[in-house]
């Protein structure tokens, strides 16, 4: 059988799964006096993931990270999929498959580091930030040419709403 190309693929996407560190943002942590963890996202991805939601698309955070600053700014997004504190991504993603009746096959996840290998092995469409390890990019069906938390993500995610006709300029 004839392997689809990376365009095909997007065409069966119904959800989209994102890792946080790495991803949503760059692979910076600031580390305040206090010991808070401040993250930077960037705005663009931001606008993406609330216009994939109001698409129809599903939308999945699955992150190591427990952070519920986070957790608030992607809720304000529409996101309400949030595995926080996950140590088994792969189980995280099964969980979110069976409650919207997918299928793995229409899911693509977007990782950066090892941590993210065996969930990305399971899903239709892997993918990958420019700046992932190289373990990961080996697996990428596509590697973005832009860098975790700097727009990684809305690359990804307006591709996949324009081979379905869904990028549109929005009315927010």
């Amino acid at each position: 059988m004839e392997e689809k190309n990376f365009k095909e693929l997007l065409k069966g996407v119904k959800a989209m799964a994102f890792d946080v560190d790495g991803v949503l943002t760059d692979s910076s942590l600031l580390l305040m006096p206090n010991g808070e963890l401040v993250r930077v996202m960037n705005m663009r991805d931001s606008i993406a993931m609330k216009l994939a939601v109001k698409n129809g698309y599903k939308l999945c955070i699955i992150t190591g990270g427990n952070s519920k600053e986070v957790k608030q700014r992607l809720n304000r997004l529409g996101i309400s999929d949030i595995y926080l504190k996950t140590e088994n991504k792969l189980e995280a993603m099964k969980e979110f498959v069976e409650l919207y009746d997918l299928e793995m096959s229409e899911v693509l996840y977007m990782g950066d580091d090892l941590v993210d290998y065996e969930v990305m092995t399971h899903v239709g469409v892997p993918v990958c930030p420019k700046d992932a390890v190289q373990e990961i990019k080996r697996i990428a069906k596509y590697i973005s040419n832009i860098e975790g938390g700097k727009g990684c993500v809305r690359d990804v995610i307006e591709q996949v709403m324009k081979v379905s006709g869904k990028w549109v300029i929005p009315k927010f």
